[in-house]
């Protein structure tokens, strides 16, 4: 399993899964093929677990799919594992 803690506190998930992914795959995150959007509804994922008014996440708890052969869970922590 590859984890892969966010670059930066406020990075989107879906930033974060394509850049994990990209990672993983040493591949350019431009040219990841089929694009995440394919695969997964990105703005939801995105808003799943958007911060609140306080900084803190909206919700608890992660998210699984696959792609491009890896199984994703995006946690809300912002934590991303790739298996």
């Amino acid at each position: 399993m590859l984890d892969h803690e966010p670059l930066e506190a406020n990075a989107r998930p879906s930033l974060r899964v394509i850049e994990a992914v990209a990672n993983a795959d040493d591949v350019d995150p431009a040219g990841l093929e089929p694009p995440l959007y394919d695969v997964v509804d990105t703005n939801a994922l995105d808003r799943l677990f958007e911060p609140t008014a306080s900084g803190t996440t909206a919700r608890r708890g992660q998210v699984s799919f696959r792609y491009r052969g890896h199984e994703i869970t995006v946690h809300s922590s912002g934590r991303v594992d790739l298996e």
